[in-house]
């Protein structure tokens, strides 16, 4: 062989030696192009947002008997819970697939999946089957959310990476700002259908991104699918939600439809806890939790998006019931929380170094519930303009919130338990996200059809056919229709009035929700004593490379 080839030969060995160790140090080094990684991981993870959205404004039409699926409300709930449901029982499962097959992999798979349910979403027939079609669009969420932030977490310099947090975070105001515009322009022109079709392009160049700039970043542990262990804790969410969601369609609160499922929901969420800390393969990885931040953190934004679903979930029919907004016009107008979140999202990173992270934190909850609080005093005739305002502080607070939290809960987990940490902080948005809608659901639900009793009796005030009572009772929306075909317009009123009393009900409810995780906060961030170094426990040690020569030498 000639010194040329040996020399060829020799340098690929020594380029295959480097590729080999690139490989075993996992996804460590950070690929050329940081930001255009980052860029598109805010595409694809504002596509979660973008969803929620535009169901807030979407919600309303569903409701139509004539110009959607004439949704009850305990249907609309489902349609909203499914999602968030589903997204956080299998959360923990694209948490492990990241870790284990790569989150490039996890990110097509999550995105192609995403893509087919809300098709199929776009042309269902009834509820029940748009509640499974968003189920499905939970779970290729769940394959997304902890890919993303995993790949930001891995690829960007320690230098960088609170910016690219910030960046990621604010995603979020991305997709709340689309949303609702893309959501009521479409309302407008089309059949409401639509307002899930639009995924599918936006898929389409989100995988095209992927393909071309994020790195085929291997898994850096072997981990093993929990799965009776996510089977039991998407069954014991599912009961938890179901109770509470029938707690509002029940005369009772202790009867069989409402206590079987919250005891049942209980039991399993206990037992699923409980299984993870013998799990040799745990879907929750509980040493996670030795650190005081990603504890600390955790109940902070399980508790902040607890408030804040909930408060959507009135918001936008308020906006479109009493307020009398189209949904073109509420979408406009909700884009100053989106605005809020994205300023909020990027101030943080200041305003942590001048005040701290625990402080930014306290100071963007207390404008939420400020703004939560000030809806007692909203009302059919309340400004458009102060109610743009309220949503603009209480975007800019959550975007306070956010960024600050992630950081903070990310900055003790090591690498290799990237994907895990990022699905516990992904759940606990989605837990609380589902927890807030169905609680908030139940008590407008409960309130209006107290508040609605006496309007729609045979004689009443609203002179109501029999047949039409319960229609009317079942929701406002129902009402409005009924009031226009029968027109009374004495319906209409009350059934605003009645939803307005429901709304402050509800207000109540989230404004004490978002104080009490003020007080936690201030309280539970102050974190004392150093993160915990959690070193990695591979499942299936490694012979070590020298052992045969080791095993060659005894034996000579």
């Amino acid at each position: 062989m000639s010194a040329a080839g040996a020399a060829s030969e020799t340098g690929k060995a020594g380029e295959a030696g480097k590729a080999g160790e690139a490989g075993k140090a996992g996804e460590r080094a950070a690929p050329p192009r940081p930001w255009a990684v980052v860029t598109v991981m805010v595409c694809a993870q504002m596509l979660i947002w973008l969803d929620t959205s535009i169901l807030n404004v979407a919600v309303t039409t569903l409701a139509d008997p004539v110009q959607g699926l004439g949704a009850t409300p305990a249907e609309l709930e489902w349609v909203a819970s499914a999602y968030t449901l589903v997204f956080a029982g299998t959360l923990f499962a694209g948490g492990a697939l990241a870790d284990r097959f790569g989150p490039r992999a996890t990110l097509l798979t999550g995105l192609t999946l995403f893509a087919a349910a809300s098709g199929a979403g776009a042309f269902a027939g009834n509820a029940t089957w748009l509640i499974v079609a968003r189920g499905f669009m939970g779970a290729g969420s769940a394959l997304l959310m902890p890919a993303t932030l995993s790949v930001i977490v891995q690829s960007t310099p320690e230098e960088k990476r609170t910016r690219a947090i910030a960046i990621w975070s604010s995603s979020s105001g991305l997709g709340v700002a689309v949303g609702p515009v893309v959501g009521g322009a479409l309302l407008s022109n089309f059949w409401w259908g639509s307002v899930f079709l639009v995924n599918v392009p936006i898929v389409v160049l989100c995988l095209a991104g992927v393909v071309a700039v994020v790195p085929k970043l291997s898994g850096s542990r072997r981990r093993v699918l929990d799965l009776p262990g996510l089977a039991m804790s998407v069954l014991g969410l599912g009961g938890l939600v179901y109770g509470i969601i029938e707690l509002g369609n029940q005369e009772t609160w202790y009867g069989p439809h409402v206590l079987l499922p919250l005891l049942l929901g209980g039991a399993l969420l206990a037992a699923f806890v409980a299984g993870q800390r013998r799990s040799p393969a745990p879907s929750l990885d509980l040493r996670l939790f030795r650190q005081p931040g990603f504890t600390a953190g955790s109940v902070v934004l399980l508790v902040a998006f607890m408030a804040l679903a909930g408060h959507l979930f009135y918001a936008a029919f308020y906006l479109q019931g009493p307020r009398g907004l189209s949904p073109a016009y509420a979408g406009t107008v909700m884009i100053a929380a989106a605005v809020g979140i994205v300023l909020g999202s990027q101030a943080s990173p200041g305003a942590s170094r001048l005040l701290s992270a625990r402080w930014t934190v306290a100071a963007g909850i207390l404008a939420t519930g400020a703004t939560y609080i000030a809806y007692l005093w909203c009302d059919e005739r309340t400004s458009v303009l102060v109610i743009a305002a309220l949503l603009w502080v209480q975007g800019f607070g959550m975007g306070l919130v956010g960024t600050p939290v992630t950081a903070m809960m990310m900055s003790g987990v090591p690498q290799h338990l990237a994907g895990a940490g990022s699905a516990v902080n992904s759940v606990t948005r989605q837990v609380g996200g589902t927890l807030g809608v169905a609680i908030t659901g139940s008590i407008l639900s409960g309130v209006y059809r107290e508040r609605m009793a006496g309007a729609v009796l045979p004689g009443g005030p609203s002179g109501l056919p029999p047949g039409a009572e319960e229609e009317a009772r079942t929701s406002a929306e129902a009402a409005r229709s009924l009031a226009g075909s029968l027109r009374l317009p004495e319906l209409a009123e009350a059934a605003d009035s009645a939803f307005l009393d429901a709304m402050y009900a509800a207000t109540v409810w989230t404004a004490v929700l978002a104080f009490a995780g003020l007080a936690f906060c201030v309280v539970g961030m102050r974190i004392r004593g150093r993160p915990q170094n959690l070193q990695e426990e591979p499942e299936e040690p490694e012979e070590p490379r020298d052992a045969g020569h080791l095993r060659s030498g005894k034996a000579r």
